[in-house]
């Protein structure tokens, strides 16, 4: 399990408050979040580029037995488990979001360099979710497809 916040008090309207301030101050022009059961999606436009992040939050299923796995918790129990850990994932995001917008700041990366698996394609997905499968395929040892030379070497 994630140490960084886990015992956090912060609310996750809290995070996501400090999460829009931050961004205002880098200089994001726009800011959107969509918040649900299963997760979180922020988007928001900085340096004519969409930036995009989806985080998925833990099932609540998962928290019905304390860590050990030995005991059952009750329902209040188990939805104070999961709130703490959807809690503990917006600071995480927050952090997240934070360092990369220093770093750019600092002169440590380029935007670009910083947000690239974030930055949103027409298609509306993340160029992450795009090059994901063909980093894999590379790792693998399977060069993903390539073009065909267009000048070919006639030394034989």
């Amino acid at each position: 399990m994630p140490t960084y916040a886990e015992d956090t008090s912060v609310s996750t309207s809290k995070s996501v408050e400090e999460i829009q301030r931050t961004l205002q101050r880098f200089g994001a022009a726009d800011f959107a979040i969509t918040q649900g059961p299963r997760g979180v999606l922020i988007q928001f436009a900085m340096k004519n580029r969409l930036v995009k992040f989806t985080v998925l939050l833990p099932p609540l299923d998962e928290f019905a037995r304390t860590p050990e796995r030995r005991t059952v918790r009750s329902k209040a129990d188990q939805l104070k488990a999961w709130d703490q850990a959807c809690r503990q994932r917006y600071r995480a995001l927050l952090l997240c979001i934070k360092a990369k917008l220093e770093a750019v700041e600092s002169g440590i990366e380029t935007f670009d360099e910083a947000f690239l698996s974030h930055l949103v394609l027409p298609s509306g997905d993340t160029i992450g979710k795009w090059y994901g499968p063909q980093v894999e395929l590379i790792y693998s040892g399977k060069n993903p497809p390539q073009l065909p030379s267009i000048i070919e070497d006639k030394r034989d």
